[in-house]
Order: C-alpha cells, then structure tokens, then sequence
C-alpha cells in the first residue's frame, strides 16, 4: 500500500525562508500569520492529510462513488468521515473572510492545505477545493443578500459548491451552451438544461450543494455575450435559511473514468429548477472566469501533487529493491544486489522529480501570495503589480505544471518496472488521478492559447515586460555571488530564449495566426522552465545564506544548492530546443489535406 509524508519542511522553508511570509505582518489578513501560526498550520495540516486523507485514498478508488436509483449518490467508505473530520478542523475555513466565518489567514497557508489534502487524496480534496471557487465567486459578483444566504455555510463545510458550465455539445466554446433561465416573475428563474463532467455534482458529504450555473435568458444574445450565472441550491431554502423543498436538479448519471473515481463526476438534469442571478444578466462568463481562475491554480497544485506522492513511493522502492550492481562497483558487496537507486537512469527520474516537486511547490506558493497582494498589498502600483504577474502565470501554473506533473508521475510508475503496473502499488492510480489535471478547467492547448493569445499581448505587453523585469533582476544580483554565478548565467540563456521567443511571435503572429497556434504550447513550456529556473536561484540564494550559520539540518541547505544545479544543467537548456520548434512555424503542421491524415487500407 502506497504511503505520504506531507512535505512540511520544505514548506515552512519557501513560505517563511524563500517567500517571507511574516515580513508582510503589516498588511490586512498577515498580522495572524506570525512564525508559530504558520508552524503551527503547516505540522497540523501535514499530519491530519497524511493520517486521515491518505489512508482511504486507495480504497476510494477502487470502491468509488455509487448511485442509487432515486438519483442521490454516495461517497466511498470513509470519505463522509473524513470530510466530517475535515470540517470540524476548520481547514475550509483558513483563508476565507473573517465576516463570513473564515480565519482571514493569507492565502499562502490556504495553498500549503490544498497541497497537502490533493496529494494525500485527491478525489476527496475536489469536494473542499470546488466549494472554495464557488465562494469567490459569490463573493465577487453575488449580491449582500446572496453572499449573507449562502457564503458562511459553505465556509464552514455544512454546504459545499460546484460549477456548472460543461454541455453534451460544448466544452472550451461555451457560447454555444443551450441551457436555459426563463424568468419566474419573481426574481427567480427556471433552469433547463443538461451539464455534464460536474465534479462533486451529488453526493451525501454535505446537506445542500450550490450549484454556480451558466444558462442563457430569452433574447440573450447567442454568443458568450448572452450567457448569465446563477445559483441554483439542491435545496431551496426556506424563510429561515434552511435546506427545505428539493430543487429540480437530479444527478443522471457518474461518468466511469480513468482516475479520480472518489469524486463524483455527474451528469446533471435541470427540469424548471428555481435559481437566482447573480450579478448581472449576460456578464455570467466573466462571474464563472473568477471561480475557474481559482480552480485552474488549485488544479496547478494537483499537477505537482500527484508527482509528489509518486515521488515519496519511488524514493522508497529504490532504496529497497535490489537489481544489478552499481556501474562503478558493487555498493553492498555482501548482498547480492545493489539497490536500485545506485543506477544513474534511476537516479535521473527521481532528480526530475525532486527539483520539478520542490520548484512548482515555490511558484505556486508564491503565486498564492500574489493573490494576496493583489487585495492587500499597501499601494495600487503594488497591487496593480501583483495582478498582472499571476494573470499571466495562471496558465503557466495550470498547463505546464499539469504536463510535467503527469511526465514525472508516469517516470515514478517507471523506477517500479513491473511493479508499478501492478494495481496494489498504487503507482497506476497516481498516473491516472494526474491524468485530470491537463484536462479540465481548460485543457492545457487552452491554457497555452491563453498565455500567448491573450496575456502576452494585454495592456501593451505590461504583464510579460514585469516578469522579464523579475528575473533579470535576480540573475543580475546572483551574478554577483560566485556559487551562483554558473546558475545564473544559464537562467541568462534560458531567460534570453524565452525574450527570442516572444519577439518571434511579436514579429510572425499577426500574419499568420496559426505561427501563434503552433507554437504556443513551446512557449508555455519555455516559459514553465524559466520560471522554475528563477525559484530554483532564490532557493539556491536563501540556501547558501543560511549555509554560511552553520545550521542543524544542514544538510537540507546542501540538498537545495545540488538541486539547483543539476536543474540549471538538465532542465534549462530545454527553452532553446524549443524555441527552435516554435520558430518552425506552423507551415508544415498545417500543409496536409485532411484526407491524408486517413490510413489507407
């Protein structure tokens, strides 16, 4: 059976070492987080995730959700449990607003927690994690009387959220969604429809769900510009609040998928059932843009997560299992094999491994903190800064962590050989759990059009000029120190690549669209691997300062700086491979006829 140790060093490392947590004390929301509270979070949450989360994620996916015949569906053995456990914890509640029954804590510990829950079992972390888009975006765009209605008890757990925007005919093209709302007379509408793909859609963890759902008004303009959000409860409520009347919305079926088999994946009916506008009509897209948003970072995190657990278990089977000898001469001359984690190819996937977890881990907690400032920071110039840096590395954080998540997660199935293939391991199900991940809240050629499409481009190019501004500035001081130096000037390479590819597009994409189509997946890798090169320098900074007193776990400090390095060398000389592939244009991919891709009998 698969085990999990929550990585809480390593956190308390980049949220309090690398990040600085408690330096921000003098902003709204941060004068809570001070070095004991963030200990504190980070040992609790590891410890409940890996005791309680981890040890029913195996038999949640071979037990999976059930649903019975008058449309309710029920959660593996355990699940209803756990969440009871989870709730009564407060870990929902962390970074929520204090004046609906959240703690106010910064969003960075509300990360670390999502972390920990989607690695230890991530069917059952999509229950919570959903829940928490729901809230943002009520909170956004729904109304003082909505926001009272509903916001608090989400936040406690007693009633949880989803999205609903997917349909039999449309996915990414959600201007052609034929769900309809048609207008009750007072104030509420009808909705009919059929959404599909909706994770945590029903089940028995919570007494009411509040379904987000996009539909479109009569005469709503048939595009994107006609479509509006609403709230549509399981549950109506009734005078006091309280679930009462049953809502038209029944589960029709749970899809049979590859992996995350613990959530409840449905395919929900709405038949006339009441819901409520929020904000206004035909401006729902960009009401659901905040929850997806939201969710498209928590799905940045599933990315690494899966790779992290997979990584644990590799680590692990290496040190104990015995084949061959070291190249160099047997390393146990009294066994009559050595372990495999003597052999170099071994060796390479759990290093890619390692540095990919431990760097994706710091960006995307750093991108937390951003979220943060974008709210909190002390001036507008501030803010306004913090906004365009994670708008343009929400892409990045979704679609090249979930790429190279999947990758490591699938080489950590490899180091098992046979075993790995094996269900009772439990690497299969951590491949195929990862799976998700590049697939929804925007695939991930979404997510790359996204990046080059949209925000490289927007406000005149603002956003992208900040980032190069960043990490020059970085490689410019680590020039400075010379264990940094080597490091630095190949983050320089990778960095003037990125600069090259940029300019490429600038120069070729408006000509021909599809230069920026074909490309645009290379960029975002390139752009993944520079940004994960840059918190590897500030880790490798951090470390190297904290060498220099002498620390107890020195040890760890030493690991960083080897890390570091063996990421400069294998990991960035990949951006100028693949600038030449982006440069390759789209002539070639786009030349054949249709007919050709056909195989002839």
């Amino acid at each position: 059976m698969p085990t999990y140790t929550a990585p809480t060093r390593d956190t308390r490392f980049i949220v309090s070492e690398v990040l600085d947590l408690p330096s921000y004390g003098n902003l709204p929301g941060f004068e809570n987080a001070t070095p004991d509270m963030i200990e504190t979070v980070i040992n609790e949450a590891g410890k409940f995730c890996a005791e309680v989360l981890a040890p029913i994620n195996q038999a949640g996916d071979e037990h999976g959700c059930t649903r019975h015949d008058d449309g309710s569906v029920t959660t593996p053995p355990g699940f209803k449990q756990a969440y009871q456990a989870y709730v009564e914890s407060g870990w929902g509640t962390l970074a929520q607003p204090e004046e609906f029954g959240g703690q106010g804590l910064p969003h960075v510990l509300g990360f670390a927690v999502e972390e920990f829950s989607g690695t230890a079992n991530q069917a059952f972390a999509m229950y919570p994690g959903l829940t928490a888009g729901a809230i943002s975006a009520i909170l956004a765009k729904g109304s003082d009387e909505q926001k009272a209605m509903y916001v608090p008890k989400m936040i406690s757990g007693e009633w949880s959220g989803t999205m609903n925007l997917t349909e039999p005919h449309c996915g990414t093209d959600l201007g052609m969604i034929r769900t309809k709302a048609v207008p009750n007379g007072d104030g509420s509408y009808a909705i009919t429809g059929t959404k599909i793909f909706i994770s945590a859609g029903e089940h028995d963890l919570t007494s009411n769900i509040i379904h987000l759902v996009l539909a479109k008004t009569p005469g709503a303009p048939d595009s994107t510009k006609g479509i509006s959000l609403f709230i549509v409860p399981k549950f109506i409520l009734d005078d006091n609040g309280e679930p009462a009347a049953r809502n038209g919305v029944t589960c029709g079926s749970i899809e049979k998928k590859m992996g995350i088999h613990g959530n409840a994946t449905c395919l929900l009916n709405y038949d006339g059932a009441t819901g409520y506008l929020v904000g206004e009509e035909n401006k729902g897209l960009a009401a659901m843009f905040i929850m997806m948003n939201a969710a498209r970072l928590g799905v940045g995190i599933q990315g690494y997560a899966q790779a992290e657990v997979a990584y644990q278990n590799a680590v692990t089977y290496a040190l104990d299992r015995r084949q061959g000898r070291a190249l160099t001469g047997p390393a146990e001359p009294e066994t009559k094999a050595d372990p495999i984690f003597v052999h170099p190819d071994v060796r390479r996937m759990l290093m890619d491994a390692k540095v990919f977890t431990e760097s994706m881990r710091a960006l995307c907690l750093w991108g937390a903190l951003q979220v943060d400032l974008t709210h909190k920071a002390q001036t507008q110039e501030e803010r306004d800064q913090a906004d365009l840096l994670i708008g343009l590395m929400t892409p990045v954080i979704k679609g090249y962590g979930t790429d190279k998540g999947y990758d490591i997660a699938n080489n950590m199935q490899q180091v098992y050989g046979g075993h790995g293939y094996v269900r009772e391991w439990g690497m299969e199900q951590f491949v195929r759990d990862s799976r998700i991940a590049m697939i929804y809240e925007g695939a991930n050629g979404v997510q790359a059009m996204d990046l080059c499409g949209r925000k490289l481009a927007a406000n005149g190019g603002k956003a992208i000029q900040a980032f190069f501004a960043m990490i020059d500035e970085e490689i410019a001081a680590a020039k400075q120190v010379a264990e940094l130096k080597d490091m630095a000037e190949r983050l320089e390479k990778a960095l003037g690549e990125q600069k090259a590819a940029t300019m490429w597009f600038m120069q070729n994409a408006m000509a021909n669209p599809n230069h920026l189509g074909a490309g645009a997946h290379h960029y975002m890798h390139i752009m993944g691997i520079v940004t994960l090169g840059f918190f590897w320098l500030k880790m490798a900074k951090v470390a190297l300062g904290k060498l220099a007193d002498e620390p107890a776990d020195k040890a760890f400090y030493e690991a960083k700086l080897v890390s570091a390095g063996y990421y400069a060398e294998r990991f960035l000389p990949d951006a100028g491979a693949l600038r030449r592939k982006l440069e390759a244009g789209s002539e070639n991919m786009m030349k054949l006829p249709e007919e050709a891709f056909a195989t002839a009998a």
